[in-house]
């Protein structure tokens, strides 16, 4: 199946209605308000595999992300969530570092050969999951591929934030996240297929 996600397909997270002080439903996009508490879009539907693209626009020094296979069970999404990682990596300190630079799985992977993805402008993300295997995509690239539950990702989760949360990036099924990090940021023609 595949479908567009609309306002009414997302929700705070760990809440039942949409976060209106922090989020705004333009004509043509969905908008994280700098200026409001930060809280992250969850998706109403749970997904396993999928392939999810959609466009985002951020301003000079913006950072945001997606995560995906995320639970409700913890305090905060990036918790149980692997995360690509939507930055200006001109202007923000994190794109400095390869492992949290824009296309990464943020925090663990960097992405390889990742295009330019200017700040003001619409760009592409693209994400696929299937069973364990993981690739990301910026602007119709292919930057990172691996697998969840190699020898190789364990040992990275082990030295990393997240090594204290037992599901992190172990979920075989979760909700999809748009993630506010107290910038504006802008989604658009968000697809999945699954």
């Amino acid at each position: 199946m595949e479908r567009y996600l609309e306002a009414t397909d997302w929700r705070a997270f760990r809440c039942a209605g949409f976060p209106r002080d922090s989020w705004a439903v333009e004509p043509d996009a969905l908008r994280a308000l700098a200026r409001g508490p930060r809280v992250d879009l969850v998706s109403v539907a749970r997904y396993a595999d999928f392939d999810l693209s959609l466009e985002w626009r951020l301003p000079v020094g913006g950072n945001s992300g997606v995560l995906y296979r995320v639970a409700e069970s913890v305090e905060a999404a990036w918790q149980s969530g692997p995360e690509m990682q939507l930055l200006d990596d001109s202007a923000h300190p994190d794109g400095r570092v390869p492992e949290t630079s824009c296309g990464a799985l943020y925090g663990l992977y960097a992405p390889h050969q990742a295009p330019l993805c200017p700040p003001g402008l619409f760009n592409i993300a693209r994400i696929s999951t299937h069973g364990t295997r993981v690739q990301h995509w910026l602007n119709g690239v292919r930057v990172l591929e691996c697998d969840l539950a190699s020898a190789e990702s364990h040992a990275r989760v082990a030295r990393s934030k997240f090594a204290r949360f037992a599901d992190f990036a172990r979920l075989s099924e979760g909700h999809i996240v748009l993630q506010h990090h107290g910038t504006d940021a802008w989604f658009r023609n968000i697809r999945i297929a699954y």
